[in-house]
């Protein structure tokens, strides 16, 4: 690996291409159509073509530019986030949309190592009303907005 001068580039090149693959490997079982009248697999199979074309730009790239290496993976930041996903979906019935977004965006920010709790607050305040604009009165989606208890 040592032509690899760019490694990150060269990295997310080929998920590029994978994600590209499966996009094709997925819409290759509906009918492709035409350009004028689209079937139900001509979006994955174009946004397939482009994925994998961008990840062979990218790491064709990677060979010729310098770039710092990959850094060591982290884990905690990981758990943390998807910890929060999975408590959010698992509360969102029982305790409001507001109580579990502004949980939710609590909980994710505390994976970072810039975490400032009273910005984390605020961004769950906008992002809570955010979300019961668009999902409970936009989209009609039958999800409480507070407790039942309130």
């Amino acid at each position: 690996m040592a032509f690899i001068r760019h490694p990150k580039d060269f990295f997310a090149g080929l998920l590029f291409i994978a994600f590209g693959i499966a996009a094709i490997a997925i819409g290759s079982h509906y009918t492709l159509g035409t350009a004028a009248r689209m079937g139900p697999g001509y979006f994955p199979r174009i946004l397939g073509i482009l994925l994998i074309g961008m990840g062979l730009a990218l790491s064709l790239r990677s060979l010729r530019l310098s770039g710092p290496k990959v850094p060591a993976f982290k884990w905690r930041p990981l758990v943390i986030v998807l910890g929060s996903v999975s408590i959010f979906g698992l509360i969102v019935n029982h305790a409001g949309v507001v109580v579990s977004t502004m949980l939710l965006i609590v909980a994710a920010s505390a994976a970072s190592h810039e975490f400032r709790l009273r910005e984390a607050i605020i961004s769950g305040v906008i992002l809570a009303a955010l979300a019961v604009a668009v999902f409970v009165i936009g989209l009609k989606l039958q999800l409480p907005i507070w407790p039942a208890f309130i």
